[in-house]
């Protein structure tokens, strides 16, 4: 047995299936970019695990970005119902 052969693992494809791109590139399922799904099959296991490392960055930005958007709204509510009252 090749000692690299004990090291080899299998990473699966973080794809879900939604495979549609964003603005910016970046499937909206995955979250990977155009060249990170070309060239999945080629990327040693490394690899794969840097792109789904960077899919988890991007998720938590975009999680993030979308809780700020939601706090916005609710405060621009709040104050408008605060001059309905007056």
């Amino acid at each position: 047995m090749q000692q690299t052969s004990l090291f080899d693992q299998q990473v699966e494809s973080p794809c879900i299936g939604l495979c549609q791109a964003g603005a910016r590139g970046y499937c909206k399922g995955c979250l990977r970019s155009r060249e990170e799904r070309y060239y999945w099959a080629n990327l040693t296991a490394t690899q794969k695990l840097q792109v789904i490392s960077l899919c988890e960055m991007r998720k938590k930005k975009l999680q993030s970005k979308k809780l700020k958007q939601q706090e916005s709204e609710l405060l621009a509510q709040i104050k408008a119902q605060q001059l309905d009252l007056f």
